[in-house]
């Protein structure tokens, strides 16, 4: 007997950009017609290097660009199929989508499970406990310091809190920028292995912007690169492990001895193909 054919979903993405442009100070643009989508489940990463505009996208989905006197002028931002380029980092937080920063930025004065229950301003007294439970089953390294200053934590550590924090809101998109920044390679290793499990276990979608391509391509399903406020390149995590250009000018990889000297490296967006 045939099997019946499969329904094919018409669920909107859970983050969806159309061609933002976004402007600093009115005057200064940091990106232009940048498009990307994040489906439920998933894991993308969006990959460049210092300066591309990673975190300004970052930083537009999530409604936090006011801090910074920046705008989205053009384009739009969807959130389970509404549309949140002009909401408020509370309301796209009570939405579902939370965002871990650049830096950490823990309430240093404050204990760990203290800045965990900050975190947690949007639930009940019970499902707050449920929540830390879970976070120190993640992270039992921080069950074990709960009574800490967050500010003595070591780097990694403190990583830990901050993820930990933006969980405590249960949110069904976690947006993290550069999680592995300043971290030892050891410390880098179980954060990417907690964010893989976030996904695996719970089915928590991840919106991951991160300068270490390597990592970030070992756990994603699909990533976009930025340079230059745009978006250049896109593709599954296999193809762009697979793309010649990503290889060598991301991972690290030259399929042509000689090609590593500092000259090369200087000069390397003139022989990028996507740019030509």
């Amino acid at each position: 007997m045939a099997s019946l054919p499969q329904a094919i979903s018409t669920a909107p993405p859970a983050l969806a950009v159309h061609n933002i442009q976004v402007v600093y100070g009115g005057a200064i643009e940091a990106v232009r017609d940048v498009s990307l989508e994040v489906r439920s489940g998933q894991i993308v990463a969006l990959l460049g290097s210092n300066g591309a505009g990673k975190s300004t996208v970052l930083k537009a989905v999530s409604g936090v660009l006011d801090t910074e006197d920046g705008e989205i002028e053009k384009g739009s931002v969807h959130l389970f199929g509404e549309a949140v380029e002009r909401a408020p980092a509370p309301a796209i937080v009570a939405q579902g989508m939370v965002q871990v920063p650049e830096g950490r930025r823990l309430f240093a004065t404050l204990t760990v499970e203290e800045n965990l229950v900050v975190g947690a301003h949007l639930q009940g007294a019970g499902r707050l406990a449920e929540t830390r439970d879970y976070v120190y089953t993640l992270f039992p390294r921080l069950a074990d310091r709960r009574k800490q200053i967050a500010g003595y934590l070591s780097g990694g550590e403190q990583q830990m809190v901050a993820i930990g924090r933006a969980l405590m809101s249960r949110p069904k998109v976690l947006a993290l920028d550069e999680p592995s920044l300043g971290l030892a390679p050891l410390v880098v290793t179980e954060i990417f292995n907690t964010i893989r499990k976030l996904r695996e276990s719970s089915g928590l979608t991840i919106l991951l912007v991160e300068q270490n391509a390597n990592r970030a391509l070992a756990i994603a399903d699909y990533a976009y690169i930025m340079e230059n406020g745009r978006v250049v390149l896109d593709g599954t995590s296999e193809q762009l492990r697979r793309n010649q250009d990503v290889r060598e000018f991301y991972l690290g990889l030259s399929s042509q001895p000689g090609r590593t000297s500092m000259k090369d490296v200087k000069h390397y967006k003139r022989r990028k193909r996507w740019l030509s």
